[in-house]
């Protein structure tokens, strides 16, 4: 197996051996467990834009990448915070994303899962923002999305957290904007450590007390809800919710830390998934997932096991730029041609966090090409000024 050499944390370089770890063979089966990848979107490297400007995207590679996603079995969670959406994304682009994946999801030969991320982006908040701004605004983006046929994966709202002065304010708006849809939607509870301008969403900066009055706009709206994505990485306050959800309304995990305990669920029930790492991990996911509905748990939690220790690194503190993170491993694994990301984001990671990705993704069994990855590698060290050949 090829060996390179990488940077350590006392600014030596080290040789690192591939282990040949087999990938995961492409699972097409039905699995026990409702499966969404939230996935990223692959930048256009030669477009001459500004950065911090409207994205410029690869709409080829990123469409290649969600039947890739479909292929091994798996939903597409489109257009959320994964696709940078907030963070280089803005609602036209990520309503031409939709509008693309929609169209790509119908000429699918087998079944693609597939929802669509609404929110209100397109509303930046100021001191004159209220309410009824943030109802307009939802009601815009879920018409267009239900208009193109899209289901809908309801967003937290950073105009809503702005401008909102109580918890029932949040009834308010879930309230007005579940009423009116045509299909149950997925609600989406984003942490602040995936976006801090949600801080303090359902009205309170205590999850425990948030996590109530989300609860109860649940309780008021269940037969609008499908269900709910919880992304707080905070297992057990996930396992409470879950066990207090109303009869029919389904647990998302998002937790990209304890995604596999939480999935594999325990005697009083368990969650599915929509999980930013499983763009990362697909054919890991697929393969696990494929075990689990065979009734191998061993197998299962073996193939998971080694996929969290990569999960926690990419997405370690500060969380929000842990699409860097995944969008260096479809570089590596040869999913895209280029490590760009919208809007510059391929500079939010050190080489040190890549270099400790490139390892753990080694040890996971998630590296498809050894030589591939190893060359690519190189590229990046060289670009930041270290070259691993002497």
């Amino acid at each position: 197996m090829p060996t390179i050499e990488l940077p350590t944390h006392d600014r030596r370089l080290e040789p690192f051996e591939l282990s040949g770890a087999p990938s995961w063979p492409r699972q097409s089966g039905s699995f026990n467990r409702i499966a969404y990848a939230a996935v990223h979107v692959v930048a256009d490297p030669l477009a001459d834009v500004d950065p911090s400007g409207q994205a410029a995207v690869d709409w080829d590679a990123t469409m290649a990448f969600r039947r890739h996603i479909w292929d091994l079995g798996l939903g597409v969670a489109e257009a959320m915070d994964t696709a940078q959406r907030g963070m280089g994304m803005d609602w036209p682009s990520s309503r031409e994303l939709i509008e693309r994946t929609l169209d790509a999801a119908r000429d699918y030969p087998g079944e693609a899962l597939l929802g669509c991320g609404t929110g209100t982006d397109q509303l930046i908040p100021d001191a004159a923002t209220t309410v009824a701004d943030v109802i307009d605004a939802y009601k815009e983006q879920c018409a267009a999305v239900e208009a193109a046929g899209g289901r809908i994966i309801l967003m937290a709202s950073r105009a809503l957290a702005a401008c909102a002065g109580s918890a029932e304010d949040y009834a308010r708006v879930y309230g007005r904007i579940l009423s009116q849809v045509k299909e149950p939607v997925i609600i989406h509870w984003l942490g602040d450590m995936f976006d801090p301008a949600l801080e303090g969403y359902w009205g309170h900066r205590d999850p425990a007390a948030a996590m109530e009055v989300c609860l109860s706009i649940l309780a008021e709206n269940s037969a609008h809800v499908d269900g709910i994505k919880v992304s707080l990485l905070d297992d057990r306050l996930e396992i409470d919710m879950r066990r207090r959800l109303p009869e029919g309304v389904r647990m998302y995990t998002g937790d990209d830390f304890n995604f596999a305990e939480l999935i594999a669920g325990d005697e009083q029930g368990y969650s599915d998934a929509l999980l930013g790492i499983f763009d990362v991990i697909a054919p890991a996911a697929s393969a696990a997932l494929a075990s689990m509905a065979a009734g191998d748990l061993d197998s299962y939690h073996e193939i998971l096991a080694p996929t969290v220790p990569l999960a926690r690194h990419i997405f370690k503190t500060p969380t929000q730029y842990y699409k860097t993170g995944v969008v260096f491993m479809a570089y590596l694994n040869g999913l895209q041609d280029h490590f760009t990301l919208v809007g510059g984001q391929q500079g939010a990671r050190s080489l040190q966090h890549l270099s400790e990705l490139f390892r753990l993704a080694d040890r996971a069994g998630l590296i498809s090409d050894p030589e591939l990855a190893v060359s690519r590698m190189r590229t990046v060290l060289k670009m930041h000024g270290v070259d691993p050949e002497g």
